[in-house]
């Protein structure tokens, strides 16, 4: 007779996720590049329905986030009954895991992508199916061919964290195409709106179009809700009909849905936001290409950071201190296979100078 309960072989298989440090070494606050969150803050609209919500605070929030899930629909041009929300877009991550794979399935994903894949795939005790990248880039073609009957699901990060990259559309269809029916196709756009706005609508196209095929969206990002816990997914209605019935009863708390709302009626915020990422994206981009003889480089990115790798003389460890040093704790990757990278948040622009000052100090040193 066993002394304690036993966990699952699988769950035991699962390292737990590590979010991006906010102190340095010896415990000195420092400004967070180290997890995509936006510099610009919040909406002031969303704010101010935060602020609003307290005093209702005794009573549960709406399970089916009806308002919100109106609110999503009209901006995107999407079925309000094809929605549903999460806490956070991980949470409807591991629930298109565990609705459509289990023992003896496998879940496939490119190589550097999103560290929540793995463990939604060993926490419903599915394999996990790690594909070669390409040039940090999901292989669309190395992809089809590690499919086999076994496999059940597929995520795609596009753009992908933590390298940034993107498929075009024409990649993502050829992708769809080549999977059997069967197999539920996860489209991450955690990052989607940092992308250039004629491409935004181009999953939630497949989605509209395709029973396999699930796009998860986040207002962690770009709308800088982050301490809301707010994600929201969109799918044929027999995959919505499943994650509705596994996920949490009152998932998405009341004021992060009157959050959510006021933010989506601030799409100039996010146009700002968007702009600000854009600029000071290339500036870092064209500093760090100015340290190239350092062995520095930046792998081109579409989404609210850059990963950079440092190939010479200066090491990534040492290029964290530096920036530590500075006052910023960026990302360092070696668990996801990464060790030479960093991944840098693009912040203000103030912190994007000092960053940049940090770099070129520590390749003179």
């Amino acid at each position: 007779m066993a002394n304690a309960p036993e966990p699952k072989a699988y769950i035991l298989g699962i390292e737990a996720y590590v979010p991006g440090k906010s102190t340095s070494g010896d415990g000195r606050a420092l400004t967070k590049l180290s997890a995509n969150e936006n510099p610009l803050g919040t909406s002031a609209a969303a704010l101010a329905a935060l602020a609003q919500d307290r005093e209702d605070a005794a009573a549960y929030p709406d399970p089916q986030a009806s308002e919100l899930r109106d609110a999503i629909a009209q901006l995107h041009h999407l079925d309000p009954a094809r929605i549903v929300c999460g806490t956070g877009s991980d949470e409807l991550l591991n629930l298109a895991a565990q609705g459509f794979a289990g023992v003896g399935d496998e879940v496939l994903f490119s190589r550097h992508s999103f560290a929540v894949y793995e463990i939604a795939a060993r926490r419903c005790g599915a394999q996990p199916v790690i594909v070669p990248d390409r040039d940090f880039t999901a292989d669309v073609d190395a992809m089809l061919e590690a499919v086999t009957e076994r496999t059940k699901v597929v995520f795609l990060a596009n753009p992908n964290n933590p390298t940034g990259t993107w498929l075009p559309p024409a990649e993502v269809r050829r992708l769809h195409e080549g999977l059997s029916p069967g197999v539920l196709l996860v489209l991450d756009e955690a990052y989607g709106e940092y992308v250039d706005p004629s491409h935004q609508q181009a999953g939630f196209d497949l989605a509209k179009t395709h029973a396999n095929v699930l796009v998860t969206r986040t207002f962690s990002k770009i709308y800088g809700l982050a301490a809301e816990r707010v994600g929201w997914a969109t799918g044929a209605p027999g995959i919505i009909d499943v994650l509705n019935r596994i996920r949490g009863p009152f998932n998405v708390t009341q004021g992060g849905q009157k959050a959510a709302v006021a933010a989506l009626s601030d799409q100039q915020f996010v146009a700002e936001s968007r702009e600000h990422n854009r600029r000071e994206r290339q500036r870092l981009a064209d500093a760090l290409a100015a340290l190239g003889n350092h062995g520095i480089s930046a792998v081109p990115s579409e989404a609210n950071f850059i990963l950079v790798r440092f190939e010479g003389a200066l090491s990534a460890s040492a290029a964290q201190d530096a920036m530590s040093d500075a006052g910023y704790a960026v990302r360092h990757l070696p668990g996801q296979g990464l060790p030479d990278a960093l991944r840098i948040t693009v912040g203000r622009s103030e912190d994007m100078t000092r960053i940049i000052a940090s770099l070129q100090g520590a390749c003179r040193a």
